[in-house]
């Protein structure tokens, strides 16, 4: 075999080790990336509180008797659909972050020296007090409390749905407030604000509703 030919098939077997080479490098040795997460803690720990703080009011929800006056009934349903679209969003964010539903730690996201959620122009005089990390989350109904309203009926059953849902929207402005505050941008933000003008609104009309029937919110 002449010499310029083995030279060439030398070369030719050279390089395609070369090329073999490069094409295996990924496999043996692979590059490392860094994975950029997908929510930050507070965005987690908000969702995960929240998801909890929905899941009670589709629950008192369902414990309203069913033959209240229409327009609590109707603003019940409202309820019961605004939250459950939120609920699917918040539980759609923490499947793609690979985080669990619920916080071991409720309100752990919000550090202990964060001072008071700012106020916004909306009709609600004060946010519910803010609970420490580790704490119950504000405006939560007792056990005892959602059994009373399971057992209720007619006009005590409006004026006890509408004073525990008062109290547990006002917790959720508050923790929505918070988030807002915590959270520099994205859709939880985002989220946490348009809970903060629904929700007050909602509020608006439940107090109006109990003024109607003589009553007043709950401390």
């Amino acid at each position: 075999m002449p010499r310029w030919i083995r030279t060439a098939a030398l070369v030719s077997a050279v390089f395609a080790l070369l090329v073999l080479g490069a094409a295996l490098r990924p496999l043996a040795l692979p590059e490392k990336h860094t994975a950029t997460p997908i929510l930050s803690s507070v965005e987690i720990g908000f969702s995960q509180d929240m998801t909890a703080h929905h899941q009670q009011a589709l629950l008192m929800v369902q414990r309203l008797d069913p033959g209240v006056d229409l327009t609590v009934l109707r603003l019940a349903q409202q309820l019961d659909s605004t939250q459950r679209l939120e609920l699917g969003t918040m539980l759609g964010w923490l499947r793609l972050a690979n985080a669990a539903p619920l916080s071991p730690r409720p309100m752990a996201w919000m550090p202990a020296d964060e001072s008071a959620p700012h106020q916004h122009s909306m009709p609600v005089a004060q946010a519910e007090p803010k609970a420490p990390p580790g704490t119950v989350m504000p405006g939560m109904a007792t056990t005892a409390e959602l059994d009373a309203l399971a057992a209720a009926r007619g006009r005590d059953a409006e004026i006890l749905f509408l004073q525990l849902m008062y109290r547990h929207h006002r917790g959720g402005i508050a923790m929505a407030q918070a988030a807002d505050q915590l959270i520099a941008a994205g859709p939880v933000k985002e989220t946490a604000r348009s809970m903060i003008h629904a929700q007050a609104q909602e509020t608006g009309l439940m107090g109006m509703l109990l003024t109607e029937r003589g009553a007043a919110p709950l401390p």
